[in-house]
């Protein structure tokens, strides 16, 4: 089977630099899995997408060699395993709230006797190996996310759960859940309580012996968050990038059609 490059770049003691799809689309993600990130997930939650474009997706990003993982709608075994027999290396599983739930989710990740995934790797026979029965259980990565007040009580225990590779921090949710909506989603939190909660959560799953990940919408925050002790950052998604990147365009043509017109109008003016 092949061998889990995420797993290699910790090894190296280096952090891993993380992308993110949203647009089910697979020329998108062939685009993004050729800008050199280390991994990309597909968003099955929240994207706009279905099964029936997430293997294509798959597919298309296999070229680059750049770890694939999904986000699956929530705690579905069924999701949970065909996108691994789709060829997932990595999945990370929403609304994690509980040290049961996180057990569940591991349980669903592993081939026995370390779990109850059923055998049928469609196609990850062909992506990763014949032998993926052999390896699959110590190349799969299992991220559970920490996004409520709930998960927040339940953290040590959380990150306690035998198997479990690593939290991933949604901060829209997280901020939602702690603060009552007092402050609007999104992420690069500034509120003081907020980094302390990250921070929380990074020395946590240091003192258990996982990995902590955050979505991050800008690098200058991603980079901060490694300092705070965050192994993998996700740095926006496609869609994101896609509108920030046709803004920018937009602008800087209205601005450059603007300038000669205002050169143009000072120079008749005057006595």
């Amino acid at each position: 089977m092949i061998k889990n490059k995420v797993r290699q770049i910790w090894s190296g003691g280096k952090p891993v630099l993380h992308g993110w799809l949203s647009i089910g689309n697979p020329f998108t993600a062939e685009i993004m899995a050729a800008q050199g990130y280390d991994a990309i997930t597909v968003d099955w939650q929240h994207g706009a997408l279905d099964y029936s474009a997430l293997l294509p997706m798959f597919q298309a990003m296999r070229a680059s060699g750049v770890v694939i993982g999904a986000r699956v709608p929530w705690l579905d075994p069924a999701a949970i395993m065909k996108a691994l027999d789709a060829g997932a290396m990595q999945i990370i599983c929403p609304m994690i709230n509980t040290a049961e739930q996180a057990a569940e989710f591991v349980s669903y990740l592993r081939y026995p006797p370390d779990g109850q995934r059923s055998f049928g790797p469609t196609r990850a026979a062909f992506a990763q190996g014949a032998d993926i029965h052999a390896e699959a259980n110590a190349e799969i990565i299992g991220w559970a996310m920490v996004e409520t007040r709930e998960a927040m009580a339940n953290l040590d225990a959380i990150a306690a759960t035998p198997g479990l590779d690593g939290i991933y921090v949604g901060p829209a949710d997280l901020t939602f859940s702690l603060h009552d909506g007092k402050f609007p989603p999104g992420f690069d939190r500034q509120e003081p309580e907020m980094i302390a909660a990250l921070q929380t959560i990074a020395q946590t799953c240091h003192r258990h012996g996982i990995k902590a990940a955050l979505h991050c919408g800008t690098a200058e925050y991603a980079a901060r968050a490694i300092g705070w002790g965050y192994s993998m950052t996700t740095v926006s998604g496609d869609s994101r990038l896609l509108a920030g990147a046709a803004a920018a365009s937009v602008k800087a043509f209205r601005d450059a059609v603007a300038q000669p017109a205002a050169s143009q109008a000072g120079g008749k003016g005057g006595y």
